[in-house]
C-alpha cells in the first residue's frame, strides 16, 4: 500500500483537522465532537436544516459539501463505516432550535439502522426531526423494488436540490415531499474498472482481472450485474444507458440532469469522453440535458471506474439545481 498518511488509526481525524483548517472560513468543528462538521455561519433557525451521517473514505462527499445551499452538517464515521446512532443524535441536536431537521440517509444497512435510531431518540427529545432514505442504484434491486436499492451517486441531486429549497425557507414537509420526488425520478448505474486499496486492511477492496470490468458494483464492492470484458467508452455507455432506459420511462423532449462521477482514479479525460457518449445516446431519443456534473465527487479511495446518474427533472428541480451554493468541494 502506498498512501501518504501518519498513523492509520488517525486517518479520519487527521483528515478532518486538515479539512477544517483548510476551509476555516466556511466550516468548523462542533463543540461537542470533532466528528461533527458544521457550517461556519449557521443557517437561520426559522429554516429547516439538512445533515447526513456517512462513513469516510469516499471524499469529497459528504464533508466537502457543507455550505450555503447544500448541507448544514456532516456526521463522519470511520472508514467505510456508518457513524453510531449516538453520534448522529449529537449532530441532530446541533439544530434542535431550528424549524425542522432532516437526516439524509443513503440506503445502506448500517446507515439506515443508526440513522433511524438517532431520529427516534431525537423525536423522543421533542426535536422536529425526520429521515429521508435515499436510493437510486438500479443494479442492487429489481424494478418494482426501488426502495430496496442502495444509495449511489444520484443522491447528489437530493443534497443540492433540497439544500437550495431549504435556503428559501421551505418547511420540513415540503422538503421531504420534493426529496421523495427527486429520489423516485433518479436512476444510477456504475462500473468498476480496478480496485482501490483500503487504508485499514491494506488490501484491495475487490478483485478484477486486467481485462475485466464489473457493471453495477457498489462503492464497497457489493455485487451488481456482473463482469464483462473491457471495451470502448461508447460500448460501455450504451450497455449502461440501455439498462437505465429499461428501468425507467423516458420520453421525447424530457429534460434530464446527467451526473458522471469518477470513482477515485479515473481521469477527467476519460470522464469527458464518457459524457460525450452519453450526450450522443440521449440525442438519439431526443432527450435534452441540463447543467450536467462531470467530475470525481463520490470516491472509493483510489478505485477506478465511474457511474452514470440521470434525474428526469421538472421546472422546480431545474430552478433549484442551478441556484448558487457555496461549499469547499461542490460546484455546478
Amino acid at each position: 500500500m502506498k498512501k501518504i498518511i501518519n498513523n492509520k488509526n488517525d486517518i479520519v481525524d487527521d483528515m478532518l483537522i486538515g479539512y477544517v483548517k483548510a476551509h476555516s472560513d466556511r466550516v468548523k468543528f462542533s463543540s461537542e465532537n470533532n466528528r461533527i462538521i458544521l457550517r461556519k455561519i449557521k443557517k437561520d433557525e426559522n429554516k429547516t436544516s439538512l445533515l447526513i451521517g456517512n462513513g469516510s473514505g469516499h471524499e469529497p462527499i459528504a464533508v466537502g459539501w457543507i455550505g450555503e445551499g447544500l448541507l448544514d452538517a456532516n456526521v463522519v464515521g470511520d472508514i467505510f463505516a456508518a457513524p453510531s446512532g449516538d453520534l448522529i443524535l449529537e449532530g441532530i441536536k446541533e439544530f434542535k432550535d431550528n424549524q425542522g431537521v432532516i437526516l439524509l440517509v443513503s440506503n445502506h444497512a448500517g446507515d439506515v439502522m443508526n440513522g433511524e435510531l438517532a431520529i427516534e431518540l431525537a423525536q423522543d427529545s421533542k426535536i422536529n426531526a425526520s429521515s429521508l432514505i435515499m436510493y437510486d442504484d438500479i443494479a442492487s434491486a429489481p424494478k418494482g423494488s426501488e426502495d430496496q436499492r442502495r444509495g449511489g451517486a444520484g443522491t447528489t441531486f437530493v443534497y443540492k436540490i433540497l439544500g437550495a429549497l431549504s435556503e428559501k425557507g421551505a418547511g420540513k414537509d415540503k422538503l421531504l415531499t420534493l426529496g421523495k420526488d427527486v429520489i423516485n425520478n433518479t436512476r444510477t448505474l456504475s462500473v468498476a474498472v480496478s480496485s482501490g486499496i483500503s487504508p485499514i486492511t491494506e488490501k484491495k477492496i475487490f478483485e478484477l482481472e486486467e481485462d475485466e470490468i464489473f457493471i453495477g458494483m457498489g462503492v464497497h464492492g457489493e455485487s451488481g450485474y456482473g463482469r464483462q470484458k473491457i471495451s470502448s467508452s461508447k460500448n460501455i455507455v450504451k450497455f449502461m444507458m440501455d439498462k437505465i432506459f429499461d428501468d425507467y420511462s423516458y420520453n421525447k423532449n424530457d429534460i434530464v440532469i446527467p451526473f458522471v462521477n469518477g470513482s477515485g482514479s479515473t481521469t477527467l479525460m476519460e470522464l469527458l469522453i464518457i459524457y460525450k457518449d452519453i450526450e450522443e445516446y440521449l440525442s438519439k431519443y431526443n432527450i435534452n440535458s441540463f447543467k450536467p456534473l462531470v467530475n470525481e465527487y463520490i470516491t472509493t479511495q483510489d478505485s477506478a471506474g465511474f457511474s452514470i446518474s440521470l434525474l428526469k427533472s421538472n421546472d422546480i428541480m431545474r430552478e433549484l439545481w442551478e441556484e448558487p451554493c457555496s461549499a469547499p468541494y461542490f460546484h455546478i
